[in-house]
């Protein structure tokens, strides 16, 4: 009996660590002090602002793992997409943002 208790807790601890989120995962404060949400979708993981004038509006896709991401970001405020990166560092999230991959600007988010 103890030996099958033991037995289902390591094969459920197992699955846990198995299926465990990407660092990026999870609930953003923004620069501008909207919550981000973002999550997997598809292969990929999709931000969509949570609060704020834009609540609702998906601003990014980004593919990637081990705390480094890239694709696509859009700035709600203009409606403009551009290439994207995203790279996690404990509770801090640096985005980026690129057109031709020369005039780039940066922002830390902070895990909620």
């Amino acid at each position: 009996m103890i030996r099958s208790l033991i037995l289902a807790s390591a094969l459920a601890l197992s699955a846990t660590l198995a299926y465990a989120e990407e660092p990026i995962a999870g609930n953003w404060k923004t620069v501008a002090g909207d919550t981000a949400v973002i999550a997997s979708c598809g292969g990929s993981y999709c931000i969509t602002l949570k609060t704020g004038k834009y609540a609702g509006r998906k601003i990014g896709t980004l593919s990637g793992k081990d705390g480094t991401y890239n694709g696509e970001i859009t700035d709600p405020s203009n409606d403009k997409t551009y290439s994207g990166s995203g790279t996690v560092s404990g509770n801090s999230l640096k985005m980026k943002g690129c057109v031709l991959a020369v005039l780039c600007k940066s922002q830390t988010w902070t895990r909620l």
